[in-house]
């Protein structure tokens, strides 16, 4: 099996704590005809140089019914700037119109087969994936970006159309792993696309 989800995999189900003081899981969000999980953290020079174009995009496609939910699994022992409480601070200064969601074991990430912040998947209303990879070609400077995989993703998903580049390469940090030196990675990760 791959270590990240293949396209028509199903979500897997998860039980989170969120920056808004709430626990959020799979099906609380059975109402939204899109949803987007997107592994993300607080440091990552390339969530930080891409999280206002992810903003524009949640927001170009909040009136359609698809919903962002940021996911947070690197280890505060790893990275003490990825701490729960510095979660709750940044999205009390940057207020993103998504829920951030703290996965402190890291089961979620492995469940998803996350590789790197940020990556995205993207799960039609049956919750099958549909997309997964990158936003954009640059997410770490937003001037040159070229093009917005996520966005054309949603755009074919919605129109009823064949998603054009179903998977591509997140391009980013890894993620960071409890006990595991800051750029390891699990043996059998690999790119999406060769």
């Amino acid at each position: 099996m791959a270590f990240t989800l293949s396209i028509g995999e199903k979500a897997p189900d998860f039980r989170l704590p969120a920056t808004d003081g709430n626990t959020y899981s799979l099906k609380d969000f059975d109402a939204d005809p899109v949803l987007v999980v997107f592994f993300t953290c607080n440091h990552c020079p390339f969530v930080i140089g891409s999280d206002e174009v992810t903003r524009k995009t949640a927001l170009a496609f909040a009136d359609q019914g698809v919903r962002f939910v940021g996911i947070n699994s690197n280890s505060k022992n790893t990275y003490a700037q990825d701490s729960f409480e510095h979660m709750v601070e940044r999205m009390r200064e940057h207020r993103f119109p998504w829920l951030y969601l703290h996965d402190a074991t890291q089961d979620v990430a492995r469940a998803y087969g996350a590789l790197r912040t940020p990556h995205f998947f993207v799960f039609d209303k049956q919750r099958k994936l549909v997309y997964t990879g990158r936003s954009v070609d640059n997410p770490r400077d937003a001037s040159k970006i070229t093009v917005n995989d996520l966005e054309n993703a949603l755009s074919d998903h919605l129109a009823g159309r064949p998603i054009r580049r179903p998977k591509t390469n997140p391009i980013g940090c890894n993620v960071k792993w409890d006990g595991q030196d800051a750029h390891w990675m699990p043996p059998d990760a690999c790119d999406l696309v060769l």
